[in-house]
């Protein structure tokens, strides 16, 4: 039987958890130069909150799992080509292999002395949790939510969905996710509890160059320095801890079914991808919680161990 939740704690816990995101925020933003993130890249290094050693010692764990396929160190390149800003522009091959000489993430040292972790980066080398920072956001503030009695939540960070237990009437949540070619409508949905559904794809974020009529989105490629275009177009991870679809997503179709038959099981997460030509691919795990919007016949089903 659930507990009867006042109004007033329910207002109480909301304030908390936006409170739980303006600290993290503060910790994290890279576009604040007072946040630790902005400290680090500014000075080459610095010592480590909780929260923060904790993401980036995540980002290196997914940098090697995926063969470099996800690079925090990736953010000069980023400021390049004007992601940070919104000042974009094509940068040149000269500017960006200077850049993309920088990008390495396996040369960040991390150390520890009693209890307390630092990290070093090499000159000129800058970092950006961004990608997933959000997955892990949504989750604390899911914690902050059960400190205060709350059993049935929903909370939605950038488009990313976290819901906590059942619905009010014990069913499970559905979520719907974005059809990356439609912004108002959706590729499919999934009926789940206590999870988080992180999507990522190149439609959130890109220009057009008005020269050349090319579209680039704002998942970079560490290998290449541009956009990454593997053939994948949506990314969608159904975890407790969502922090990985931009590494599936720059390592495309083949890469992350393999990635995922590897992984999946052993890391506690699903995956629901969409190729350019419309094909999703779904992990066992999630499949017969899908919801197929669209009655799309083609779909492939990932086996994973």
């Amino acid at each position: 039987m659930k507990r009867i939740i006042t109004i007033e704690a329910v207002k109480e816990a909301v304030e908390a958890g936006f409170a739980e995101v303006q600290r993290l925020d503060a910790l994290l933003s890279t576009g604040d130069a007072n946040s630790e993130v902005a400290q680090i890249n500014q000075n080459g290094g610095g010592t480590l909150s909780e929260d923060t050693d904790y993401l980036v010692k995540r980002a290196l764990a997914i940098y090697q799992s995926t063969q470099s396929a996800f690079d925090i160190s990736i953010y000069p390149v980023m400021q390049l080509w004007g992601f940070t800003t919104g000042d974009f522009a094509v940068p040149s091959k000269e500017d960006l292999a200077a850049k993309l000489a920088l990008v390495n993430a396996g040369r960040i040292s991390l150390t520890e002395d009693n209890g307390v972790s630092s990290i070093t980066l090499p000159e000129g080398m800058e970092i950006d949790l961004g990608g997933i920072a959000k997955g892990y956001t949504s989750g604390r503030v899911m914690e902050v939510m059960k400190r205060y009695g709350i059993e049935s939540a929903v909370i939605n960070l950038g488009g990313n969905a976290h819901v906590m237990g059942s619905k009010p009437d014990g069913s499970a949540w559905k979520v719907g996710i974005q059809d990356p070619n439609d912004t108002n409508g959706y590729l499919g949905g999934v009926s789940v509890r206590d999870k988080a559904i992180i999507t990522s794809g190149g439609y959130e974020r890109y220009f057009v160059d008005e020269a050349t009529g090319v579209k680039y989105h704002h998942i970079i490629d560490p290998k290449t320095g541009y956009s990454a275009n593997n053939g994948l177009i949506s990314v969608t991870i159904v975890s407790a801890d969502s922090t990985l679809a931009d590494g599936l997503f720059v390592l495309g179709t083949e890469d992350a079914i393999a990635y995922c038959e590897e992984h999946c099981t052993e890391d506690g997460f699903d995956a629901i991808m969409e190729d350019e030509d419309g094909k999703l691919y779904i992990t066992d795990g999630i499949m017969d919680d899908f919801i197929n919007m669209n009655n799309t016949a083609n779909i492939q089903e990932i086996k994973t161990k």
